[in-house]
């Protein structure tokens, strides 16, 4: 375990390689800061606001062109997961820092607490700039990108992701495993949001069913039909938009049918 078993022997020796490293101490404070919430919560913040409003555009649009028949909902749903997902960090990270209680690298010694595994800075940029890439990549603009943005987009939250975890242990706020510990919790809480995305989000069926106002037969009969002389019964084609509706019927010779609107004086047959 991190806390107390052959792991933490190793782990503590790596940490301390990294820490007395040649990386730029200046470079490591940045990248380390990119896991502050000050930091790390408004980015996000601002991806679910963008997305959200594509979204809600999105929404709109195929609410007067629909698809199939049908508008695709829940957009909102995204966004606030998303928001979820981070706010499930310090409620996870806190617990677990309680019950390991792990001490921390020499230059936190003396600190008002001993629990150090997970790290809640790397939980929180891991969650906070992966749900904003996947916000990205899965919502209206995402779509829009070519493959080789979508890759950028992957391999720029990974190197930032990696900064920040060396940035931590090179300034001496956490071992090694406290690092990778938020990483797998973060890939437990992503995935997640892919899930409920997947189950509930916009395009799988949670929309609401919508008549085409092309066929422009709103409070009329599903079918007009009409039956063919010495053929079976066949449908009517549909009207054109803002004309009454034309349903009529002709019969074989002699059924004393009448003929509707339309078909020559309006008279009875036979």
């Amino acid at each position: 375990m991190a806390g107390h078993g052959p792991l933490r022997t190793l782990d503590e020796r790596l940490g301390r390689a990294v820490a007395g490293g040649g990386f730029p101490s200046s470079a490591a404070h940045f990248l380390a800061d990119l896991g502050n919430t000050a930091v790390a919560l408004p980015v996000l913040v601002l991806v679910m606001l963008w997305t959200g409003w594509r979204g809600g555009q999105e929404w709109r649009r195929g609410s007067r062109e629909a698809v199939d028949g049908v508008v695709r909902g829940r957009w909102w749903l995204p966004p606030l997961a998303a928001g979820a997902a981070l706010a499930a960090v310090p409620a996870l990270v806190i617990p677990l820092k309680l019950w390991l209680a792990r001490p921390g690298p020499p230059q936190m010694a003396g600190g008002a607490h001993d629990g150090f595994y997970p790290s809640g800075h790397a939980a929180t940029a891991a969650v906070a700039y992966g749900a904003a890439a996947l916000l990205v990549l899965k919502g209206p603009a995402g779509r829009e990108r070519r493959r080789r943005g979508r890759r950028a987009t992957v391999a720029g939250v990974i190197v930032v992701e990696a900064g920040v975890g060396v940035g931590l242990v090179r300034c001496g706020y956490h071992w090694p495993l406290d690092v990778l510990g938020s990483w797998c919790l973060a890939g437990v809480l992503l995935a997640a949001w892919c899930a409920v995305y997947g189950r509930w989000g916009p395009g799988t069926g949670g929309g609401r069913n919508r008549v085409p106002e092309a066929d422009g037969l709103r409070g009329a009969a599903p079918q007009c039909l009409a039956a063919a002389p010495g053929g079976p019964r066949s449908a009517v084609p549909k009207r054109p938009r803002g004309r009454s509706a034309d349903c009529r019927t002709e019969a074989p010779h002699g059924d004393g049918l009448r003929t509707g609107p339309g078909t020559g004086g309006g008279q009875s047959s036979g």
